[in-house]
């Protein structure tokens, strides 16, 4: 597997995975799918966006967009990442966090934050292996399939 910098050519194979986490309910408040357009809006110049490839096929991204639109948090970035079903558990997650977390680094942002669902337990370890911390639990964050969810805050300064 090899990670690279993500393409706006790249943009079927990443909404087809996070459309595989929508539809899992196990990663994102998101219930609305997403086409291709949608994703390849994430090609701003600013945030950046990661894929791994494991044999010329797109088995994970990573990508950061926006935190907060005031000029204080300009180097703040929220990230996410997703593994398409059949690459789960490979190691996939990890090499697109970690890719993402030196472009981040290089793009000029000095923190990462984002929010995990408390029982997502292997995204949650992976960010705590790739040096995040979890400062808290947003507790009824969000409602979920009209389901109250919980969600655990990570940040990593860069």
């Amino acid at each position: 597997m090899i990670a690279r910098a993500a393409q706006p050519e790249d943009a079927a194979a990443i909404a087809k995975i996070y459309n595989q986490g929508i539809e899992d309910r196990i990663a994102t408040f998101e219930t609305r799918l997403r086409a291709t357009d949608d994703i390849r809006a994430w090609f701003d110049g600013i945030h950046p966006v990661v894929v791994v490839e494991d044999k010329s096929r797109i088995a994970a991204f990573a990508a950061t967009s926006l935190y907060r639109p005031r000029e204080c948090y300009a180097g703040v970035a929220e990230f996410s990442v997703y593994v398409a079903r059949d690459s789960r558990r490979r190691g996939a997650g990890r090499l697109a966090l970690g890719a993402l977390i030196d472009a981040a680094r290089q793009a000029g942002f000095w923190k990462l934050v984002s929010r995990i669902f408390v029982e997502n337990v292997p995204s949650r370890n992976l960010v705590v292996a790739l040096g995040f911390r979890e400062v808290g639990v947003y507790h009824r964050h969000g409602k979920l399939d009209g389901e109250w969810r919980d969600v655990v805050i990570v940040e990593r300064m860069l």
